[in-house]
């Protein structure tokens, strides 16, 4: 641990970093140097999606050929063979401080969309990633980047703009998130998706993030209607979120996971108290062992 941090947190430019003493480590790689965060743009060659929005930001921004990858400013866009689901710990071969997946979205429903949203699992690892582990969530950069989603995205007709709960892979000890493009082939090679995706990213990296207050949230479907209007009209940012399907998995360790494994501090809990469903005295008696607020989302 570096010298002077002996309370659990280090901060390091608009960036507050968190110290899990049961992990015995840093969670994180913490950059001393001064100068701008680094943002990875990751997208597979694999991912139909992927390569749409690859090919948008080249086209729309002076990115410059540096090796094996592009770069512009501090953002380095990756091109790389595997699905990106499977990109397990490519924070070990990238030197960035922060994650962006651009993918393709896939949905049994085949809705138009347009999603943002943190990888980890709370249950088995059966699309990349690890068994019971999140990935740390930047709480502040998702919702900045569903704000210009929501911003950018008016341009396309009939597209659901929203957030996804915690799902799927890879495994990174970086913050990361996901921004995909859905729900099925017919949208993923979509140009103006593409540039959307694309103009959202840049438009958020090319200038500092906010830093904001943040929750954890848990309840609820996988597509979060109603913590999406929250996102939207309160000061507030979401870090892990935790949907009614996944709570049979949702123990005091996950809980833990969820409140440490932000790039923010969690001021409390929200709640979305009936998308609990038959798991709310369970749930409280975790919030209750982990001597953290909660607040219901109709306080809001």
């Amino acid at each position: 641990m570096p010298a002077g941090v002996d309370k659990g947190l280090a901060s390091y430019g608009p960036v507050v970093y968190r110290y899990d003493a049961t992990l015995t480590r840093w969670r994180q790689s913490v950059r001393l140097t001064p100068g701008p965060l680094k943002y990875a743009i990751v997208t597979s060659k694999k991912d139909a999606a992927g390569c749409n929005i690859h090919a948008s930001l080249l086209g729309l921004y002076p990115f410059r050929q540096e090796g094996g990858f592009h770069i512009m400013d501090n953002i380095g866009l990756y091109a790389i063979e595997e699905d990106s689901i499977h990109a397990e710990n490519i924070d070990k071969q990238i030197d960035a401080d922060f994650f962006i997946f651009a993918t393709k979205h896939k949905s049994a429903s085949g809705t138009k969309s347009l999603s943002v949203h943190v990888p980890g699992n709370f249950g088995k690892a059966e699309l990349g990633g690890k068994e019971k582990t999140l990935c740390i969530a930047p709480a502040s950069l998702l919702k900045a980047m569903f704000a210009e989603l929501n911003n950018q995205g008016k341009q396309l007709e009939s597209y659901e703009i929203t957030l996804e709960t915690v799902h799927h892979g890879p495994y990174l000890e970086k913050p990361v998130m996901f921004i995909e493009i859905g729900s099925s082939e017919n949208e993923w090679g979509i140009k103006a998706a593409g540039e959307i995706i694309a103009r959202t990213i840049v438009s958020v990296l090319q200038k500092p993030v906010p830093e904001c207050k943040t929750v954890i949230a848990i309840g609820g479907p996988h597509y979060p209607r109603e913590f999406n209007k929250f996102l939207l009209r309160t000061e507030y940012a979401i870090g892990q979120m935790c949907p009614e399907y996944q709570l049979p998995n949702l123990d005091e360790g996950m809980l833990k996971q969820m409140i440490e494994k932000n790039v923010e501090k969690v001021e409390f809990i929200l709640l979305e108290w009936k998308g609990l469903k038959g798991h709310k005295e369970i749930v409280k008696q975790l919030i209750e062992k982990a001597n953290l607020p909660f607040k219901k989302l109709q306080e809001f």
